[in-house]
């Protein structure tokens, strides 16, 4: 089998040691490029960028008939934060209120504390706590263009609650909050074994936005769980068995796209 990587880091961690495991397995594993030509069709491709050019040839893809793991469609769609609430609202999932703002500077009257996010999610997007109005000033003129998304502020402990999700097995870890003063969102992880309840909502995330490898950021809320993000092909770092879920995720999508001819 032939079983394509469309990354710009192919030596992430998880992601090298799936490749390592299907090359064991007597597969093909070629990296493709972001943007760059298609070539012949591989069984299986694996987006795990997502840049406008991994997109545009993931859809080049899909458009030939391959099959690639997250859709082009529902990757794009964990992009853009509004359209992820409103989907994830309309499904019944306790997602946590997501208002289009604007610019930063066009806010006006906000009640704080409130959360403030890049609209479109990428690599080092913004992500802020505001408490007053001279934070909400220091962040206008440091994002000046950027358009945002406000959600409640929930408070916690400072640790998020980490779901991924890959082909159906649920992974999870504590990881110190973006928002929070004791660390920067990468300084600490904890281990943690999620409730049935809350294994089963990550699964329900997968079925609602069409995703296969995914990660879902919680809070504890007042009254039930909230979901403040969902990301598309996260690193899932450190997590045992999560590279052989992956290999197992190639595998078998690639064996369905065989058998069909």
């Amino acid at each position: 089998m032939r079983i394509g990587l469309i990354a710009r880091d192919p030596g992430h961690p998880v992601l090298a040691a799936a490749a390592e495991l299907l090359v064991r397995r007597g597969c093909r594993v070629e990296v493709v490029a972001p943007g760059g030509p298609a070539g012949e069709l591989a069984d299986v491709y694996l987006l795990k960028a997502r840049t406008p050019g991994a997109l545009s040839l993931a859809r080049e893809l899909e458009r030939r008939g391959a099959a690639v793991v997250n859709s082009a469609a529902a990757t794009e769609l964990c992009q853009d934060r509004v359209r992820m609430a409103e989907l994830a609202r309309a499904a019944g999932l306790p997602f946590a209120t997501t208002a289009a703002a604007g610019r930063l500077s066009e806010l006006a009257d906000p009640a704080y504390p409130f959360v403030v996010k890049s609209r479109h999610s990428r690599r080092h997007d913004l992500v802020a706590l505001v408490r007053g109005a001279a934070r909400l000033r220091e962040l206008a003129e440091a994002w000046p263009q950027e358009e945002v998304v406000t959600q409640p502020y929930v408070p916690g402990s400072g640790w998020d609650q980490k779901l991924w999700v890959v082909d159906g097995q649920v992974f999870a870890a504590l990881r110190r909050s973006e928002l929070s003063s004791a660390g920067d969102g990468l300084a600490g992880a904890g281990e943690w074994e999620p409730s049935a309840g809350l294994a089963a909502l990550a699964l329900r995330v997968g079925e609602v936005f069409g995703l296969e490898v995914y990660g879902v950021d919680l809070l504890d809320g007042a009254a039930e769980p909230v979901i403040v993000d969902v990301n598309a092909f996260p690193g899932v770092r450190g997590r045992p068995g999560a590279p052989e879920a992956l290999a197992g995720l190639a595998l078998r999508v690639a064996g369905e796209r065989v058998r069909r001819g």
